[in-house]
């Protein structure tokens, strides 16, 4: 805990607040994560081998999501093979303890292992690391677990908990569950008629063998999950002295089924403080997605509860950080998007000025900083489309951030920029500017083209959350990956927030 806060206190001074050599601009070194990538051509979306396996999302948002079905399933034989009732998972977790959080990790390229390192350094003595979405890109099988799950965190030293986003139920939830939950494969079950049916992608057979060897670079007893601490299925409630932690399976579309809801709604009234895990951000972009409930109602619905006592709800699927301090009553619950452990970089500078929920401006933070996200994203396409005049500086791109949204640069220009009808086009076409005709580029650019974006060279803009529990307060940072060198060894603070237990 000491030496995190140290950590914490250098990395303010290091971070993308703080410079432009703090984001990453001046990587003159490569950081060491280089070393661990696989030697394998790297994971790319722009294969359409892909996209067409990720096609189940489009099936289930056309024809309905089957997973609520499949879900009902895996739980049952979980209880039939002897999982906790309730749910719980019991480490022996005292009054206080560390623990870390990322999310939408798999891609198994640069984007991902340039994590790691920062994450080994900050995450040391910490007592789990919980996964929150999309443990394996692009569909989750369990053939690819090895260099996407155990291979990266071999040297984590201690168990890893998750909860699946959507690309992990494009494989049934299949591979997930065998490597989580060591449960066997479920006999094959329809997909539904029609068109859905025909199309479906069904889960692929897990080799055994193969599975057998990726385990043993997770071997340790340290490592291992057993007893009342095993997960005990795709949603779950880790008890501690002073916190739970409850993590809930929001399938493919983001809604919960009748049996987890009621579930959920039950270990909600343990007396306890808690946060919420879920595999869908309640507050994203500036906007509002509570995920409904089957038999009524929204996830939100039982945060805001004052009786449940719920003090933060983190979600992974938005590659990105965002923090939304909402006022509910008299207390104030933190809203996170932690998507950002390794996949693409979803754009932050498409995120309008924030006013959600009573939300200022000023009280919202994310990472990337919105001017650091237009600038790489503007070198970027102006690489790809051979169009120097579409890059912007980091400079300038944060000046025409903070000219949009009307607020103070977060970091401060070390000498006068000018906006130029030039820098104000390329920010349109980039999705940061308004178009005469008021085309909602910002919104199409968040849903294809930062997906199309997906690079393989510092600065990443990744980062992770590092949390820190005790009676009286849990401490909740996050910390920057940008594939540098220098912040591999001092990974910067990009946000802290103390937040009351009591």
């Amino acid at each position: 805990m000491v030496m995190v806060e140290a950590a914490a206190e250098r990395g303010k001074q290091l971070s993308s607040r703080v410079s432009e050599e703090g984001a990453g601009w001046a990587c003159s070194r490569i950081g060491t994560f280089d070393r661990l990538r696989p030697k394998r051509k790297g994971f790319t979306w722009l294969d359409p081998r892909t996209l067409w396996r990720s096609r189940n999302e489009i099936l289930a948002g056309l024809f309905g999501d089957p997973s609520p079905e499949v879900r009902e399933r895996w739980v049952t034989g979980r209880l039939d093979q002897g999982a906790d009732p309730g749910f719980r998972v019991r480490p022996g977790l005292g009054a206080a303890f560390d623990f870390i959080l990322l999310g939408d990790t798999g891609e198994g390229d640069a984007s991902q292992y340039a994590v790691v390192p920062g994450l080994l350094r900050i995450g040391q003595g910490t007592s789990f690391a919980v996964v929150a979405s999309d443990v394996i890109y692009p569909a989750g099988s369990g053939n690819e677990y090895r260099d996407k799950f155990f291979r990266p965190y071999q040297d984590y030293d201690a168990p890893i908990y998750a909860i699946p986003g959507n690309h992990d139920w494009y494989d049934g939830l299949g591979g997930f569950m065998r490597v989580f939950c060591d449960a066997p494969p479920l006999k094959p079950g329809p997909a539904g008629g029609g068109l859905r049916g025909l199309l479906w992608r069904r889960p692929e057979t897990i080799d055994e063998s193969r599975l057998a060897e990726a385990r043993k670079l997770r071997s340790r007893p340290s490592q291992q999950a057993a007893g009342p601490a095993a997960q005990p299925g795709p949603y779950w409630a880790i008890e501690s002295e002073s916190l739970l932690v409850v993590g809930v399976d929001t399938g493919i579309s983001g809604a919960i089924d009748r049996r987890q809801a009621a579930w959920l709604r039950e270990v909600s009234l343990d007396p306890r403080p808690k946060i919420l895990v879920t595999g869908k951000p309640i507050y994203t972009r500036n906007e509002y997605k509570p995920s409904p409930l089957e038999d009524g109602g929204t996830i939100d619905d039982i945060v805001r509860d004052p009786r449940h006592r719920y003090v933060a709800a983190i979600g992974g699927d938005v590659h990105n950080y965002q923090r939304y301090p909402v006022r509910v009553g008299d207390r104030v619950i933190q809203y996170v998007v932690s998507g950002g452990g390794g996949a693409f970089m979803h754009a932050t500078h498409t995120i309008g000025r924030v006013d959600v929920a009573g939300v200022h401006e000023d009280d919202f933070k994310c990472y990337p900083l919105r001017g650091d996200s237009l600038s790489f994203y503007s070198q970027l396409y102006a690489r790809r489309l051979r169009m120097k005049w579409l890059y912007l500086t980091p400079a300038e791109a944060a000046c025409v951030m903070s000219e949009r949204i009307g607020n103070t640069p977060v970091r401060p220009i070390e000498s006068p920029v000018r906006i130029t009808p030039r820098v104000k086009w390329a920010a349109r076409l980039l999705g940061s500017w308004p178009w005469p005709l008021r085309l909602p580029v910002g919104r199409v650019f968040h849903r294809y083209l930062s997906e199309l974006s997906d690079w393989d060279t510092p600065p990443f803009f990744k980062q992770f959350l590092h949390m820190s529990v005790t009676p009286d307060a849990l401490t909740l940072r996050c910390f920057a990956a940008t594939g540098c060198l220098d912040q591999e060894l001092e990974p910067p603070l990009e946000d802290e927030v103390r937040i009351a237990l009591s």
